[in-house]
């Protein structure tokens, strides 16, 4: 069941409806229980078993953390939790990838292997939801949280529906404190998370699978040589479909968790407005990249152990969140680049200061279009199917495909360039700005025509959406 499918309208119709019926808060808590393992189950119900396991052994090894005051012995407990957690995320992620790699790796040696067929099923969301329990075993752990006191409450912080499958990934204080009291959505919540969930659903199908998606599998399913201006278009094409794809899901989880009464973080910030790649991570996936700072990045040393250390951490962080995303070396190379140009940028920030030249607006306007061009070099091995074909697509973008024959037409390139230059446009108006105090400083009639037309174009478009790109990690 995803978001933007008509199953969904009417489960979240349903939801929605129990919610608002003269109910006790527990009965509507155990309502909500249920109808996210509903739509969890509506994927592969057998799936849902991992689920309760990981919600169980980690609501048990929090209170026994909690109740041990042994150093060792806390530690031990802990890593038992953690062991468990990223012993079932390796296992269904990253096998059939360490059987591959394995084989790969004899055969450079002249040893002919061949593994078994990994014939293991990827449970959805399962990146996800292991990171959110492993957070509240780790709050307890570090002290930095109580367990919870209503194994209902801690189970219903798991597996909420909104958040389930792609993130936020939420912290135990962002919603057991919500789910301790009574939680009723007032009218201007109903109002402005109808309204999230009409916004994330039009960047998603309108955007992203309807103007940007044709665009990128053009490219990128290309099999010869391409010209510089379709690869570069391609790989523009999917910096906004990856953005509307995922900020796209994280926009209408919040706005159907509103209508429900209940907030949830926010994930995204127009990260392609930032000026350098610490501005772009403190925009960009923000869950993730504040839980890979908090519970690796911090706990490996983080900068209290000098300059080389420093950089040293930046890269583990960055190579492990590259990981993360997928089980291939792409994804790796992808976290790579993205730890080298951290420490790149922390380097010259060190060695040469800030100079004023950089805080003038022609000076951050070059960092904003370097930091863009140097994200989207990314972005090919995050999307490229192999490394051949990233090398062809980068190899095009800097002027090696000057024989390529074109594959874009120019209905293809007027969906990528008209959408991704709003989108750039919007992102640098938006960098410094809240999008509910603009909302509220627009006349009320040509924020309705806007959400009326937005509306039309999700249903014209709707026949051809896809699943969300996240959902695969």
């Amino acid at each position: 069941m995803t978001f933007n499918s008509l199953t969904f309208i009417a489960f979240f119709a349903i939801v929605a409806l129990l919610h608002r019926l003269p109910f006790s808060w527990h009965t509507k808590k155990v309502n909500l229980l249920i109808a996210s393992y509903v739509f969890y189950a509506a994927w592969n119900p057998p799936f849902i078993l991992l689920l309760w396991a990981s919600t169980f052994i980690d609501w048990k090894v929090a209170h026994w953390i909690d109740r041990t005051e042994d150093r060792a012995r806390r530690r031990l407990i802990m890593l038992l939790s953690v062991v468990f957690n990223l012993g079932m995320l390796g296992y269904f992620k990253y096998g059939g990838f360490l059987l591959e790699s394995f084989q790969s790796l004899a055969a450079t040696f002249g040893i002919d292997y061949t593994p078994p067929a990994w014939n293991i099923v990827l449970p959805i969301g399962i990146s996800f939801y292991t990171f959110v329990t492993m957070s509240y075993t780790l709050d307890v752990y570090l002290r930095r949280a109580r367990p919870g006191k209503s194994f209902l409450d801690f189970a219903l912080f798991v597996t909420y529906f909104p958040h389930l499958v792609a993130g936020p990934i939420l912290r135990p204080t962002d919603l057991l404190p919500q789910f301790e009291r009574e939680s009723r959505p007032t009218r201007q919540q109903l109002r402005w998370g109808l309204m999230l969930m009409t916004l994330g659903l039009f960047n998603k199908i309108v955007i992203a699978d309807g103007l940007l998606a044709p665009v990128v599998d053009k490219v990128y399913g290309a099999k010869d040589a391409l010209p510089m201006l379709d690869a570069w278009l391609g790989t523009l094409a999917f910096s906004g479909q990856i953005f509307c794809d995922f900020a796209g899901y994280t926009t209408t989880a919040i706005g159907a968790s509103l209508v429900l009464g209940i907030s949830l973080i926010d994930n995204f910030r127009y990260p392609y407005a930032s000026i350098g790649f610490s501005d772009f991570w403190r925009r960009w996936h923000i869950s993730l990249s504040t839980w890979l700072r908090d519970y690796l990045y911090v706990p490996l040393g983080g900068n209290r152990k000098g300059p080389g250390r420093t950089y040293v951490n930046l890269l583990l962080t960055m190579l492990l969140g590259g990981l993360w995303h997928g089980a291939a070396w792409t994804y790796v190379v992808w976290g790579g680049l993205h730890g080298l140009f951290l420490v790149g940028e922390r380097f010259l920030k060190q060695a040469w200061g800030e100079f004023a030249l950089w805080k003038s607006w022609p000076g951050r306007l070059f960092l904003g279009v370097l930091t863009y061009a140097l994200v989207n070099v990314t972005w090919v091995f995050f999307r490229a199917h192999d490394f051949p074909n990233a090398w062809r697509v980068l190899g095009a973008m800097f002027g090696s495909g000057k024989d390529g024959k074109p594959v874009l037409t120019t209905w293809l390139i007027a969906s990528a360039v008209v959408p991704i230059a709003a989108m750039l446009a919007i992102h640098a108006y938006m960098r410094e700005r809240d999008l509910h105090v603009e909302v509220a400083r627009r006349p009320v009639a040509l924020v309705g025509l806007v959400l009326g037309a937005m509306l039309f174009l999700i249903a014209a478009t709707q026949g051809g959406s896809n699943a969300f790109i996240y959902f695969q990690f």
